[in-house]
Parts: C-alpha cells; sequence; structure tokens
C-alpha cells in the first residue's frame, strides 16, 4: 500500500494525520477506503488484535509556521548554516495534540479552534507565559487575541491543557507570575499542570530585544513563588499544578524536591523533573549492575548536569569495576551560557574530549541528536566522531538505565573480539 491515498477509516473522511488517529481509536476492525494512481476506491479489511497497531505511515503535513516574533524565541538566536528544519517556527494544534508541542493560540483560526472542540483534540499544551494581556502581547511581539476567553473557551468544551511560562527576568516574573499562575490555577483541573521554564540566550543575539539572563537572585525569587503557590494549591485542591523547570533549582542552587512531589511528571519534556528521575532511576541501576571488564568509558555531557553525572559515575564505577570518565562540553558554537547536552554540536564535543585524558570508548545521550537519526546540531553523524577518536562511540539513553546498557553493549563487544 505504499504510496495508495488513504481515503477513509471505517465510516471516517481522512483528510489529515488527524483524522487518521481519530479514526483508529474509534475502530476494532479497520476497514480501509484506499485509491491507487487515482483509480477507482478499494477497501481492505485489516483485523487486529487488541492495541495492535495497524502499520499505516500516513503523510505526515508540514507544520504551520508561527506568526509571532516573540523576543525570547530561540530560533531567532540561531546562526546561519544550521540544517533547514532547525530554523521552522512551528504553531501548529495538530502537533500539540499529537506531540505536546507548545502553541500560543495567538495563530490559532476560528476554524481550528472548533475542530479541537468538535474533535475533543485533549490535551493541548499552550505557551501562555502571561495572562496580562499587555505584557502577553509584548512577549511576543505581536498583538494577539486576549488569552484567558480562549482557555475559558478551550476548558469548558472539556479541553484539557497543560500550559508553560517562558520566563524573562524583569517582565514576566515577579509579582506578573504570581497573577498568571493564580488565573491560570483557576482553571483546574481542566488545565491540568503549569512548567516555568528560564529563557534561554545565545550569543547569537545581534538585533534581537535585550534581555536580561537569570541570576542566581531571580531563580531564588522565582522558587519563593512556586513553592508558596504549590503549597496553597496543595492545600486547596490536592495538586501542586505549578512546577519549576530544574534549571531553576541549579541556578538557585537550590534543593530539588522529591520525584513524588512532581506528581505524574506532566512536564518531563519542559526539563521539569528530569534530574529528580535521573535520582530516583539510578537507584534503581545500581542495584542491578555487575562487574564488567572494560576500560576507561567517557561520558559526555552538558555544564549544567556534569556534577550530578559525575556523582552517579563514582558509584557506578564502584558497581561495575569501570573507570567513567565524565566530560563536561562547553558550548562554544552557541556560548557558555547554554549548558544543556541537547544544543550541543559535534564539533564542541570533539574539542572537549580531546582536551581530556583518552578512553576506549564514548557514550553520547540521545539528546544529543536530531530526532530519528544519528545528525547533531551541526550535522556531524556518529561515524564522523568515530573516525575522528579511533574508539567506539555509542549513543544512549538519556538515562541511568542508557548508562548501564551502554556499558554492558561494550563489554559483550570486547567479549566478542577476544572469542574471535
Amino acid at each position: 500500500m505504499n504510496g495508495d491515498q488513504l481515503l477513509a477509516v471505517g465510516t471516517r473522511f481522512v483528510g489529515d494525520i488527524v483524522d487518521y488517529f481519530l479514526a483508529l481509536e474509534a475502530e476494532t476492525a479497520v476497514r480501509l477506503l484506499l485509491c491507487r494512481d487515482g483509480g477507482e476506491p478499494f477497501e481492505v479489511l485489516l483485523e487486529l488484535a487488541e492495541e495492535e497497531d495497524p502499520g499505516l505511515v500516513p503523510a505526515h503535513p508540514e507544520p504551520a509556521c508561527c506568526g509571532n516574533n516573540c523576543i525570547f524565541c530561540f530560533v531567532h538566536q540561531l546562526p546561519t548554516g544550521l540544517r533547514r528544519s532547525l530554523y521552522v517556527k512551528d504553531e501548529d494544534y495538530r502537533f500539540s495534540w499529537l506531540y505536546g508541542s507548545y502553541i500560543t493560540l495567538g495563530n490559532t483560526t476560528e476554524e481550528e479552534l472548533e475542530r479541537v472542540i468538535r474533535e475533543r483534540l485533549s490535551p493541548l499544551y499552550i505557551s501562555v507565559h502571561a495572562t496580562d494581556e499587555e505584557i502577553r502581547c509584548r512577549l511576543l511581539k505581536k498583538q494577539v487575541p486576549p488569552i484567558l476567553p480562549m482557555l475559558e473557551r478551550l476548558t469548558a468544551a472539556g479541553i484539557e491543557l497543560h500550559t508553560q511560562i517562558v520566563l524573562c527576568p524583569g517582565i514576566n516574573d515577579g509579582d506578573v507570575l504570581q497573577q498568571t499562575i493564580n488565573e491560570l490555577a483557576s482553571f483546574w483541573p481542566q488545565i491540568l499542570s503549569l512548567a516555568v521554564v528560564p529563557l534561554g540566550l545565545t550569543r547569537h543575539r545581534n538585533h534581537l530585544p535585550l534581555l536580561d539572563a537569570l541570576t542566581t537572585e531571580d531563580a531564588s525569587r522565582t522558587l519563593d513563588i512556586l513553592e508558596l503557590a504549590q503549597k496553597q494549591q496543595l492545600e486547596k485542591t490536592g495538586s501542586r499544578f505549578v512546577f519549576g523547570a530544574d534549571e531553576l533549582y541549579l541556578r538557585a542552587a537550590r534543593e530539588f524536591p522529591s520525584i513524588a512531589s512532581y506528581e505524574d511528571l506532566w512536564q518531563l519534556e519542559n526539563g521539569v523533573g528530569m534530574l529528580p528521575q535521573f535520582r530516583s532511576e539510578a537507584e534503581e541501576v545500581l542495584l542491578e549492575a555487575f562487574p564488567l571488564e572494560l576500560g576507561k568509558v567517557i561520558l559526555v555531557t552538558g555544564c549544567s548536569f556534569a556534577a550530578e553525572l559525575e556523582g552517579f559515575a563514582a558509584r557506578m564505577a564502584v558497581r561495575t569495576g569501570t573507570e567513567l570518565q565524565v566530560v563536561a562540553v562547553e558550548n562554544r558554537f552557541l556560548g557558555s551560557s547554554v549548558t544543556v547536552a541537547g544544543l550541543l554540536t559535534g564539533a564542541d564535543i570533539i574539542a572537549a574530549v580531546d582536551a581530556a585524558e583518552p578512553g576506549t570508548a564514548i557514550l553520547l545521550p540521545e539528546v544529543l541528536f536530531n530526532e530519528g537519526d544519528n545528525l547533531l546540531l551541526d550535522d556531524m553523524r556518529i561515524e564522523d566522531l568515530e573516525r575522528h577518536f579511533k574508539i567506539p562511540v555509542l549513543r544512549i539513553s538519556s538515562d541511568p538505565w542508557g548508562i548501564l546498557d551502554g556499558l554492558e553493549r561494550l563489554d559483550c563487544s570486547e567479549i566478542e573480539i577476544l572469542q574471535g
């Protein structure tokens, strides 16, 4: 059926990928109406076991482009010369429902809103940033409809929402932040969660609005607001509702809450609760680890996570008998203020590892790579790194289990070499 046009699933006409997934949810035996090369439509009946995937790959739409000009937009801060997909500013309600992509609703049409409500496309992920209309328009650098009536309309129709604030010091922090939390919390439980995430600034901000970087004091004041709001919401509703990004705790040098305090980890992909989850999984992994016959293995990470990874690596070395060297890579490409692993280039990794003590293998977390392939931010591949270092380079999942799996894969490889 490769290349066939899918016309309908069951009784539902399929106009796009949303229709396709909605149709699958409603069907047990899947009846497809197809058309090949403009010919007559024909039917195919698929008998599927419960929750079995039919294995179809529908054509994926190009995302609707964002019409905002946000003063903190990360895409605007990228240098030229990167792959084209990195410069795409998407703002698409379909991707919000399908993948959890954040949208502002500032570009959503009336027809699209009606479809969200009619088809019950829930949950959606909404970038609010501020409920104060003037400040929100300033942040988006565009005149947009008031956000609260749109949220009221969606939640009244039964649509669940997850929301976020990109925190810009001096603009939407302090009293503005408190107002936004209070007004969004009034929609609970239809608005399930709110993440507060600091803005990211690169060194490529020529001709862009002047913004202040988050300071230790900013982070500490923000956490004070969040912790008080969590206490109030927990007493009122049984949910903390609002959660701070890990970067806030790191910047404020404040202890992280327990993993249970993050409740359902709604905002994990937003950098909220990743480090507490890592710590929780680390304890499980250390119980599973066993001695391995390996040389020194290098673990690559960003500067913000290096200290945490070093602590785990030291304990893992005791359990496995393998020396683990953490290499914290400074982001020279985007600027030293960008400290997360997911925005490192192959060139910066090469520079950092070349300056470190040599090892026998390198483990790279999957957050470094473009989804679906082994491309780094500057289009380098794992194969390029292996040719440079002349040692194995493995891609692993970005958690303690990934490190254990990587070490075990290396151990098996060495055993096979010795046996061969």
